[in-house]
């Protein structure tokens, strides 16, 4: 979808650093916004901006001073997948084989 936004040039200059598209800075604030309201997810700011990986938009909100939506659950979640990946690294390790590495 392509919204058109009319705004006076003098405010356009003010809210968008001196060589920033205003066009970008304005689609970085809607974008901004949808995730501090929790109406984006992570992958949505992701497309909407054009970021190829999470920790390009990790490094954009953080630029940004915003923070990553990280609740209990996904606490327990990484807890239980770094239990996961630690027992596969062991595993063949305990039963008397060699790792390469």
């Amino acid at each position: 979808m392509q919204i058109t936004l009319n705004i006076p040039d003098e405010l356009a200059r003010q809210v968008a650093p001196e060589g920033k598209d205003p066009a970008r800075v304005a689609l970085e604030a809607l974008a901004l916004e949808g995730y501090r309201t929790e109406l984006l997810s992570e992958s949505a700011v992701r497309q909407m901006l054009g970021f190829q990986t999470r920790m390009e938009v990790h490094a954009f909100l953080k630029q940004h001073g915003v923070y990553l939506h990280y609740d209990v659950s996904d606490l327990e979640q990484d807890r239980t997948t770094a239990q996961q990946v630690r027992s596969k690294l062991r595993g063949p390790a305990s039963r008397g084989e060699r790792r390469s590495g």
